[in-house]
């Protein structure tokens, strides 16, 4: 079969948009096309899945007019992320790997020239996406990188698998009734293996100041805003980094929130995990850096800060 379907998705802000990931084989002048409102990392997508799959073993159709549709065409895409469904897709129309197999299946991740599975930001926004198990829509399973997985799988009844390499991801979906091999570089994540929780900074730490915690502890139960005056080296940023450990402890929904944000922005790790974020930009941070942009528009501080504490020192200045 000369054409092949496989299904990723594109981040856009906060929402993570299905994509459908077109591969078509033809004969004629040897080519590789990328289309769909593709960013420059996007479209050297077409050297890294190249390399990925000779030097992985797989047979690269060189002699085929290959083109590769990102549907759909008006939804902006960036990142390395659509490496791996690039290179199944290739992979599948070839007749290398079966189509019908990738049923049910998404796939992100970026590939090495070696063929080895990069992380990818917002994979905690893939998992959120996708849809409920009560709705009549099947709830579809992810394949991505260990080092995203990790973070996908915090979703409640989300079925993540994780690939360290593309060949890893290959043998499940061979052709035929052939049963994948066993390997240790592809498993499912299960969510309760890798929540975690980490300690804030202890207000106990801070010696006197009776005045400034009482004024913590109020404004930490009712959910206030709170200015500290005084001068350099009184401690208002020791008070400040301690802040979060008064309030209370997050939600599931709340952590999800949280932790979906900082994904986008690359700050994202699991010794973290509902843990109320403190963000204290500099001074100089420019709007976008605070309130976020730029293209493709990524959070600021003040979105990176949502459920946690926003440090403003030198506020005044």
């Amino acid at each position: 079969m000369s054409l092949s379907l496989v299904q990723s998705r594109a981040l856009l802000g906060m929402q993570a948009h299905p994509v459908c990931v077109e591969v078509h084989l033809a004969n004629g002048l040897p080519s590789f096309t990328l289309v769909g409102l593709a960013e420059t990392e996007v479209k050297e997508a077409r050297e890294r899945v190249r390399s990925a799959i000779q030097n992985t073993g797989l047979e690269f159709p060189s002699n085929k007019r290959i083109t590769v549709n990102l549907a759909p065409a008006d939804l902006p895409k960036d990142s390395g992320r659509f490496d791996l469904p690039i290179a199944l897709g290739i992979l599948a129309a070839s007749g290398q790997i079966e189509t019908r197999k990738l049923d049910g299946y998404e796939f992100a991740g970026e590939l090495s020239l070696g063929g080895e599975l990069r992380p990818i930001r917002g994979a905690l926004a893939m998992s959120l996406a996708l849809p409920a198990l009560d709705t009549d829509k099947p709830r579809p399973r992810l394949v991505l990188p260990e080092g995203s997985a990790q973070e996908a799988a915090l979703v409640p009844e989300a079925e993540v698998y994780c690939a360290r390499h593309l060949l890893d991801v290959v043998r499940q979906f061979l052709p035929g009734d052939v049963i994948p091999e066993e390997s240790t570089g592809w498993a499912r994540v299960e969510a309760s293996a890798v929540q975690q929780a980490a300690p804030y900074p202890d207000l106990s730490d801070v010696k006197g100041q009776a005045a400034a915690k009482r004024a913590l502890e109020i404004a930490a139960a009712g959910g206030h805003s709170l200015l500290m005056v005084g001068p350099p080296g009184s401690g208002k940023s020791m008070l400040a980094q301690r802040f979060a450990g008064l309030l209370p402890a997050m939600s599931t929904a709340e952590a999800l929130e949280s932790a979906a944000i900082a994904s986008l922005g690359g700050r994202f790790s699991l010794d973290k995990w509902a843990q109320r974020p403190t963000c204290a930009p500099h001074h100089t941070a420019s709007a976008v850096a605070l309130v976020g942009g730029g293209s493709p528009p990524r959070p600021g501080e003040i979105s990176l800060a949502h459920h946690g504490v926003l440090f403003l020192d030198e506020f005044a200045v």
